[in-house]
């Protein structure tokens, strides 16, 4: 059933990345104080997962401050590039305001449609697949850092306030020196196929109607990633598979996942979903989707997610119809 096309799952667009994350160079107070007071230096600031970016044409980058007009905040090291060292800094945006009383930004939709020039905020769901590679990869990083931060200033041993060490890569704690790093959940994302070559889609009881994905589940402790596919297409809508094939990762921080691709071969296909966790689920053909796409019957996730991927590498193409 596989095809050469499958070897490929790519472009992934939230695993790209061109910096040298320069972790010798993290544990180095000096160092780590000369590159913040050179003015090369880069910085992205990051609030709550998003930072200004700005259009030009059909291009859209990031916007990166000197050290000197970065606002002040917790820093984090993402690396060096050509002599270049670039750090996040956890902080309000600058020149955003929040858009309602619980503190949030108002996003734009569209970054397409937005002002030529202008710094507007966007998150990566917004902004991930339209950045370059430099730019995609530090907001990766400095979105997955800030959100380990802002849940771990604790020790989980005692309780004491931890402090930040090695460039924003280490929380240590005062009272017993344990150290605490940042923590990544595996999780597994897989494409189902039957053998009549049909995709199996699904949606969860919390989307609309319409909104279909591939099924995902994280991976539980003393489980390979092979035997999570395996139990969470069973749990989930009650049928069996085989020869789960590995495609490619993706890191997905909301808050702190690495998704994982994987192909696997349906066994059974009486699907018996498993109502707590899915609402609905069926097979497509390749004919049926198309249809399905162009009526607007269902739409896929975006292209910014893996799960877009590895429907596109089973179809053959690319697809239309986005959440």
């Amino acid at each position: 059933m596989e095809t050469a096309e499958e070897q490929l799952i790519g472009p992934l667009l939230l695993a790209r990345g061109t910096i040298d994350r320069s972790s010798a160079l993290r544990a180095d107070e000096r160092w780590l104080e000369r590159a913040w007071s050179d003015p090369a230096t880069r910085v992205l600031v990051i609030d709550n997962g998003h930072t200004l970016v700005r259009r030009s044409g059909d291009d859209v980058q990031a916007v990166l401050f000197t050290a000197q007009d970065a606002p002040p905040g917790q820093r984090y090291l993402l690396g060096v590039e050509d002599g270049v060292a670039y750090f996040a800094v956890a902080a309000p945006l600058p020149g955003v305001s929040k858009g309602d009383v619980n503190g949030r930004l108002t996003v734009p939709m569209s970054l397409r449609d937005t002002p030529e020039g202008e710094p507007v905020p966007a998150g990566l769901r917004q902004a991930g697949g339209l950045l370059g590679d430099r730019d995609a990869g530090l907001l990766v990083y400095a979105v997955a850092l800030e959100a380990w931060h802002s849940t771990h200033e604790f020790c989980p041993r005692c309780g004491a306030r931890t402090e930040v060490s090695a460039g924003g890569h280490i929380r240590v704690c005062p009272k017993d020196a344990s150290q605490h790093f940042p923590r990544v959940d595996p999780a597994v994302i897989m494409l189902i196929r039957d053998a009549d070559d049909r995709c199996l889609l699904a949606r969860g009881p919390q989307w609309p109607e319409g909104r279909l994905s591939i099924l995902a589940g994280f991976v539980e402790p003393g489980e390979s990633l092979e035997a999570a596919v395996v139990r969470e297409v069973a749990e989930e809508v009650g049928i069996a598979v085989a020869n789960p094939r590995y495609l490619g990762s993706q890191p997905w921080p909301f808050p702190r996942s690495l998704m994982l691709g994987f192909f696997a071969e349906a066994v059974t296909t009486t699907l018996v979903p498993d109502r707590d966790e899915i609402a609905e689920a069926r097979w497509y053909s390749r004919q049926e989707l198309t249809a399905a796409l162009e009526s607007g019957e269902l739409r896929l996730p975006p292209p910014v997610s893996i799960a877009r991927r590895l429907i596109e590498t089973w179809y053959g193409g690319e697809l239309v119809g986005d959440w």
